[in-house]
């Protein structure tokens, strides 16, 4: 199991890095990436905190810690400038925030983040063949959510990327330990987003090639 999205208290999660990356160690994982909400205010503070620790605890855990960020109700202007900035200060994984119907994202934020090249759109919502399109133009990776509230579209977000030809991962936004999914229920989200078999290998060989495990 490999999982992109995960939150510790360095944002809105309960556990800290270490305990998270000990709870996905015993559950097996073979990479995890620490992406605490970021934005115009934190970025700076947060993703260097988050790099140190990802390489702290990658060094001494039989898995591999990447360091992350999501970018979070950032305004679609600003997208693309704190992608960079974020990259600058050592970031492996940029995820951004998408445009949930469970919360009042922007609009316009999913189509700047495909534009800035983020690695993850999360959870990007009522995503338009458009959008999908340029997704698979810009080889940003849709994905596909386990969490409650995001994951009401991702039967939507599913077929738009099929049509489109746009890459899926499966990213739990875990938060709390209740959170967790193992390779068994990843499988299962996929499955109910309406992934057939072969595509559901697809979206975790994505995982693998994000996490820089790919063969």
């Amino acid at each position: 199991m490999i999982d992109l999205h995960t939150h510790t208290f360095l944002s809105d999660g309960e556990l800290g890095p270490a305990e998270l990356v000990r709870r996905v160690e015993v559950a097996g994982f073979r990479a995890v990436a620490l992406t605490d909400h970021v934005d115009n205010g934190t970025v700076e503070a947060t993703v260097p905190v988050l790099v140190r620790a990802a390489r702290e605890l990658s060094a001494s855990a039989p898995l591999r810690v990447l360091a992350g960020c999501e970018l979070t109700h950032c305004r679609p202007g600003d997208i693309k400038r704190l992608t960079d900035r974020a990259r600058e200060l050592g970031t492996d994984i940029v995820v951004c925030h998408g445009e949930t119907i469970a919360e009042p994202v922007i609009p316009g934020t999913n189509r700047a983040a495909i534009e800035a090249g983020v690695d993850i759109l999360a959870h990007p919502g009522l995503l338009t063949e458009a959008d999908a399109a340029e997704a698979a133009r810009q080889g940003v990776t849709l994905e596909i959510s386990g969490r409650r509230g995001h994951c009401l579209t991702n039967g939507h977000v599913a077929a738009v990327a099929r049509r489109a030809g746009a890459r899926v991962v499966f990213g739990s936004d875990m938060h709390a330990p209740s959170d967790l999914c193992d390779r068994a229920a990843a499988e299962r989200v996929l499955r109910g987003a309406g992934l057939a078999v072969e595509e559901i290998v697809a979206a975790l060989a994505e995982a693998e090639r994000l996490a820089g495990l790919a063969v």
